[in-house]
């Protein structure tokens, strides 16, 4: 994007590349007590499978799983980088940490190209102890693959050249073949490029806007072209229709997205302390600016960098089914970026506030906050697993020939070896969770199963705790399946078995029920 030479320094010569194995060693060290862990969640629900498959039989349609229609470069790159790693756990760990380094270069490219080295420094180390970001760093979402290309495409199009054009079209290409979510940012950047042109009466900045909008609108083609062979081969455009009712018809309702908007701008700007850099900038602006105070941030780039943030929060506030903060990965060095700008301005120790700031993220990894999130936030992840490792070693070396009453994602982590739980499939039988309606459902038909794998399928705070989501609860439990799991003693008792394994981590549980059936036997002669 052009902007005038006064507005805008250029950044200092660092070669950033040379970045790459600093970052690398970074994550690699900070997580190295994840790298083993099991698959989680959406991973063994769909990416690990659909890359398998893909692995296995070279088909981008994924066999083992239902297909969501998600595009298909995080299962080739899974898959490719298997062929050197092989299917380990700690190989797909190390290949996230990779994607993930490259995308803190790009925040430090983006951040030195708009500000300075300094900013750069404060911009990178938030981002990559940020709760959200720092969990993410580990696992194969698609997310962070979008996330990587798309910071990239962005650091392309700030920088003050304008010969960026089809470098940057590439890398939100591939960003939106990551995940097709993504093609929101460079679709907002479309519209900004568009509302220039109208303005501009420059023949010159006229073309290079026009240019712009061609190369940020042509990521869309090979999104189109994935979705019509996607179409060709299941009949589907956008994956099986419970999928697509789930993140996008069932949706479209007012009240519906009002909320979700709320939910979201809390996501953004307070959510896992967040809160601590936007009101530390906030109580900054009324601060006079310091004497010596650097240049702002140029007015189209501050405008581009709103509309990216403004685009993806209506966007995410509208589509897909859960309010997940993964969504929203390459949105948060944009905020922390605009909060580090704020304060260096005002303030002569401003990098005060970026100490408190790293502070309050790192307590938000271990401390979880006074409501309910979803465990892939923090480390409330790591808990999640090591108890659903523990449960389903006790079934499958005492019960393995039990049928075992469970929800996703455990329903998958028992019958798919390769996800790291068992070393052999073992029966399920399935419930879309642990409330009382769908326990009701199972007491009704008690000879179905023998065993019972239940489990926190989310994380919310102790009854006699503070919980400031509880003005909201109705709702969420309309429009979000916000739902209370019945605990183990209320499960046992509803469903007449006997507890003979739990445990708790930090809120998160597991307990594994047995059923003592009565069997009636006869004698036929014959």
């Amino acid at each position: 994007m052009q902007s005038s030479q006064d507005s805008r320094r250029a950044p200092a010569d660092l070669p950033t590349g040379l970045l790459f194995p600093l970052f690398f060693a970074a994550i690699y060290l900070s997580h190295l007590t994840l790298l083993r862990l099991p698959y989680f969640w959406d991973e063994a629900g769909y990416y690990i499978p659909a890359a398998w498959d893909f692995f296995r039989t070279g088909s981008l349609i994924p066999q083992t799983t239902l297909s969501n229609a998600h595009p298909p470069l995080p299962s080739i790159l899974l898959a490719s980088w298997w062929h050197v790693s092989g299917f380990v756990v700690s190989g797909t760990r190390t290949l996230v940490v990779m994607v993930a380094a490259t995308a803190l270069v790009a925040v430090f490219h983006l951040a030195k190209t708009l500000r300075n080295i300094p900013v750069a420094i404060a911009t990178v180390v938030l981002t990559a102890v940020y709760p959200i970001w720092f969990a993410q760093s580990t696992l194969a979402h698609a997310d962070i693959f979008a996330a990587a290309f798309t910071l990239w495409a962005l650091a392309l199009y700030f920088e003050p050249r304008s010969e960026n054009q089809i470098l940057t079209s590439g890398l939100f290409s591939f960003a939106a073949l990551s995940k097709e979510t993504a093609i929101v940012t460079p679709l907002a950047l479309a519209g900004f490029e568009a509302f220039l042109l109208f303005r501009s009466r420059n023949p010159s900045q006229r073309r290079s806007h026009a240019l712009w909008i061609a190369s940020l609108l042509s990521p869309l083609l090979p999104l189109v072209a994935w979705y019509a062979y996607h179409r060709h081969r299941t009949g589907f455009i956008f994956g099986n229709p419970e999928f697509l009712r789930y993140n996008a018809t069932a949706n479209l309702d007012l009240l519906r997205i009002l909320l979700s908007l709320w939910h979201r701008f809390l996501h953004l700007a307070t959510h896992m302390n967040m809160y601590v850099p936007v009101v530390c900038a906030i109580a900054t602006l009324f601060i006079p600016l310091k004497p010596s105070t650097t240049h702002a941030l140029p007015r189209r780039t501050l405008a581009a960098i709103l509309s990216i943030l403004i685009a993806n929060w209506i966007a995410f506030s509208v589509l897909g089914g859960a309010l997940l903060t993964r969504y929203l990965l390459p949105m948060y060095p944009l905020v922390l970026l605009l909060c580090i700008t704020v304060w260096q301005r005002h303030l002569r120790n401003w990098w005060l506030l970026a100490i408190l700031t790293g502070a309050g993220f790192l307590a938000g990894i271990w401390i979880n906050p006074p409501y309910a999130f979803a465990p892939e936030d923090n480390l409330t992840y790591r808990d999640m697993i090591v108890l659903h490792q523990q449960a389903a070693s006790l079934i499958e070396n005492r019960y393995p020939q039990a049928t075992v009453l469970t929800a996703w994602p455990a329903s998958a982590e028992l019958t798919r070896p390769e996800l790291g739980y068992v070393r052999k499939p073992l029966k399920v039988v399935s419930l879309q969770n642990f409330a009382i309606d769908q326990m009701a459902r199972a007491a009704q038909d008690p000879g179905e199963y023998d065993t019972a794998l239940l489990f926190s399928t989310k994380w919310e705070p102790p009854r006699n705790q503070l919980n400031l989501g509880k003005a909201t609860t109705r709702l969420n439990s309309k429009y979000f399946d916000f739902h209370h799991d019945l605990s183990p003693s209320e499960a046992a008792a509803l469903l007449h078995g006997e507890i003979v394994w739990q445990a708790r981590r930090k809120g998160e549980w597991a307990a594994v029920l047995r059923f003592p059936r009565a069997v009636n036997a006869s004698l036929t002669l014959p």
